[in-house]
């Protein structure tokens, strides 16, 4: 029963804290756009292929012999 006088104010004091971040990461726009992210990483790879140029060579890679 005596433990009972610690975890109840503890527990108050943890939901208290988290519902000030949930607000607050709600005011800072943390949820104002959720899809863009779920549909980037669909898209990546289509991006990626349209701005490489098959024209332009890639720079020569380094030579691992000559420090």
């Amino acid at each position: 029963m005596e433990s009972l006088y610690f975890l109840v104010p503890c527990a108050l004091i943890f939901i208290g804290l988290a519902i000030k971040v949930l607000f607050w990461a709600i005011n800072n726009g943390q949820y104002d756009n959720l899809d863009t992210e779920a549909h980037r990483i669909l898209f990546d790879a289509e991006k990626s292929k349209k701005a490489k140029n098959p024209s332009d060579p890639s720079p020569p890679a380094p030579d691992s012999k000559n420090p």
